[in-house]
């Protein structure tokens, strides 16, 4: 039950730090999870044909060997928020990077189909647990002015990790004689390629015993002294800091710890606000943004595209993601949430019309016509353009903000474990449908871009510039 009491006031959402560069280093820090998912779904990239030709299997099998990765991330997500509330924000990304380190060797060097299917899903556990926890700690230590800059500090690591991923498969592609199954190391290259994943993995380990444990945390544990120090140090002496550890106590006592129960009410199983944060999710990834991220090189060279050409289009698409992102994290915090999701969305149905349409004409001599080749690779940047500056930043800021204390953690973690789901089915159904239709399958990615604005419109509200205990 909520307590009827007044909330003090403590000036938070005015407050600046006195040392925003240990600000940002704390948010990205935290935001190295991100970096770790967006290695990893890109990095694999490199390896789908490579393992496809290493153990003959046809395309259904070769999706689920990809895509089961994502089967641990819906499992880390939906169990980390609880694991959080129990050990803390911080334990919780050790773990993370431990058993990220141990999938990054196992999947360099499986013995078996199945081996590698397995360090995968480790790996995913691992990345799903981050990508709970990266957004919800941010939120709870950047100051409010701030928060939704440094809350996309999770999307920007994703895409950096993208780009960095494709460039080092690229480095170690040529290193082989642009062979995926080359020597290098004594192993074949692609197996080199998801070995490297282990240095990401021990940056982000390292990274997180240098940074402090979330001041909510702290407070929920009876820790009010250490919580104090670190809300001084990240939202600096202007607000009254005293008021500020009542303030959040005063939260934490009228909204009980998160549990799953919790979740449930309002006539469909979860609350409202659940179902918009899944909803969140869904469209996020229904869109098929990580089509151009785990298949882009197959898909080009299944237009005619030379495999060196194919493996540069895949970086170039991961500049312009890295650029869309720097767009959003300009204005997230002045446009606001809603809006750019909205600009995003309709600038993605156009994309992805364009490339349904090319995809739909036959192939010559094993090429798309001129005309329609450029015409699919242009569509494409400009589809992954206007995705990172609309949802692919504003979905983790929102799922990291919009929720009310009382059951943040536990919503975080089903909405982000949804959103592995989402992946999951995207990712494994594309070789299928793609052999099936390439055209239709971008047609339905189409109808999902344009369904989510009405979902906005209707279901989302603003979030930009509120305090966390405001929500809700």
């Amino acid at each position: 039950m909520t307590s009827t009491a007044q909330a003090p006031k403590s000036g938070a959402g005015t407050a600046h730090p006195d040392h925003l560069g240990r600000v940002v280093f704390i948010a990205a820090a935290a935001a190295m999870g991100g970096f770790l998912f967006g290695y990893d779904s890109s990095v694999i990239n490199g390896a789908v044909e490579a393992i496809r030709d290493r153990y003959d299997i046809g395309s259904a099998a070769l999706a689920q060997v990809i895509a089961i990765a994502l089967i641990g991330c819906a499992v880390g997500a939906a169990t980390a928020g609880r694991m959080a509330d129990r050990i803390g924000r911080i334990r919780c990304m050790q773990i993370s990077a431990v058993l990220f380190t141990i999938s990054a060797v196992g999947s360099a060097l499986p013995f078996a189909l199945w081996d590698l299917a397995l360090w995968r899903i480790v790996g995913g556990f691992a990345i799903g647990m981050a990508s709970v926890i990266g957004p919800a700690y941010i939120a709870e230590v950047a100051p409010p002015a701030y928060r939704g800059r440094l809350g996309s500090f999770q999307q920007a690591a994703i895409v950096i990790g993208i780009a960095v991923s494709q460039l080092v498969n690229w480095g170690l592609l040529n290193a082989a004689g642009g062979d995926q199954r080359g020597t290098l190391l004594g192993l074949e290259a692609w197996q080199v390629m998801l070995g490297v994943m282990v240095v990401p993995a021990v940056v982000y380990g390292v990274l997180s015993f240098v940074i402090p444990e979330s001041p909510r945390f702290l407070i929920s544990v009876g820790r009010r002294d250490r919580a104090r120090e670190i809300l001084a140090e990240v939202e600096g002496g202007q607000s009254d800091l005293t008021t500020r550890v009542e303030e959040i106590e005063h939260a934490m006592r009228s909204e009980q710890r998160s549990t799953f129960q919790d979740l449930l009410g309002g006539g469909f199983f979860f609350k409202p606000i659940v179902w918009v944060g899944v909803g969140l999710s869904v469209f996020q990834q229904f869109v098929g943004i990580n089509v151009a991220f785990y298949y882009s090189s197959t898909l080009w060279q299944s237009v005619g595209v030379d495999p060196t050409d194919s493996f540069f289009y895949s970086f170039t698409t991961s500049i312009i993601n890295i650029v869309g992102t720097v767009i959003a994290m300009v204005f997230v915090d002045r446009v606001g949430r809603r809006p750019l999701a909205l600009i995003g969305s309709a600038g993605m149905v156009v994309g992805l019309a364009l490339e349904a349409w090319a995809f739909s004409h036959h192939l010559v001599d094993g090429r798309l016509p001129a005309a329609q080749g450029w015409t699919a690779l242009i569509a494409a940047h400009v589809f992954v353009l206007f995705f990172a500056l609309s949802w692919g930043v504003v979905v983790w800021v929102m799922l990291g903000e919009m929720f009310p204390n009382k059951i943040r953690a536990a919503a975080l973690g089903v909405a982000a474990s949804a959103q592995w789901i989402a992946n999951w089915a995207i990712t494994a159904s594309f070789p299928s449908l793609a052999d099936w239709n390439l055209s239709t399958t971008y047609v339905i990615y189409t109808v999902f871009a344009a369904l989510s604005i009405p979902f906005v419109l209707k279901f989302v509200k603003e979030t930009k510039g509120k305090a966390l205990e405001e929500m809700g």
